[in-house]
């Protein structure tokens, strides 16, 4: 058997940790190793125990979960780690900016149970999780805000008009099963799509290219 997923909790809710820690522990796939109530803790905490995955809040005190995270996982950090954003707002925009900072995907902390050991296991495996619910939604709200500081124009891109169009609904929200129905190819068609979008645009995994999509003006 393979060593189980070992997760670190970082949130400032007492009672939120208990929560958490008792429903991933109760996974055999899944161990938290360490638990903490303030970002900066979170930090110390992960550098010291290289989790495979921390589950940060962003509003706690000394340091909130979005310097936590930039510090953790953003552009430059030698050896990252993959950090899950949970949030009470559904359309807080320090959501969005988590997401630029690094983290690998976000959930709603009122999420089902299996919602977020789901969240945690795709995240440990190199995958992105954007919630379905609120993606477009919190994306979209920021949009208009964040478009004009990129340069380019979608003519600029190194894509094909099939590929562009496959990152349009990537930045849609849509899943690759979801993308295979609209565009009536395979799943494994859109599995090959989506990798070579990475690949040319340089991003991590498909919550970059979200928000790349967003800056460049691929969606409205």
């Amino acid at each position: 058997m393979s060593a189980p997923v070992r997760v670190v909790i970082c949130d400032d809710q007492a009672l939120i940790r208990t929560g958490l820690t008792t429903i991933v522990d109760a996974q055999p796939d899944l161990e938290v190793v360490g638990e903490c109530g303030d970002g900066q803790a979170g930090v110390d905490l992960a550098r010291e125990l290289r989790p495979d995955v921390v589950v940060m809040d962003i509003r706690m005190p000394v340091l909130d979960g979005l310097e936590a995270t930039r510090l953790l996982a953003g552009a430059g950090v030698q050896h990252p780690v993959k950090v899950l954003v949970v949030t009470t707002f559904n359309l807080d925009e320090y959501v969005y900016e988590a997401l630029r900072a690094g983290a690998s995907g976000f959930l709603l902390k009122d999420a089902p149970p299996d919602r977020l050991l789901h969240g945690i296991r795709t995240v440990a495996m190199g995958a992105a999780l954007l919630d379905p619910d609120v993606t477009r939604r919190l994306v979209g709200r920021y949009a208009a805000r964040i478009r004009p500081a990129e340069g380019g124009t979608p003519r600029d891109l190194p894509l094909t008009p099939r590929e562009t169009e496959v990152l349009r609904l990537i930045a849609d929200g849509l899943s690759n099963s979801e993308i295979a129905a609209t565009l009536v190819i395979s799943p494994e068609t859109v599995k090959t799509f989506v990798s070579r979008i990475l690949t040319k645009l340089d991003l991590r995994d498909r919550v970059q290219a979200v928000v790349f999509a967003y800056r460049h003006g691929l969606v409205t």
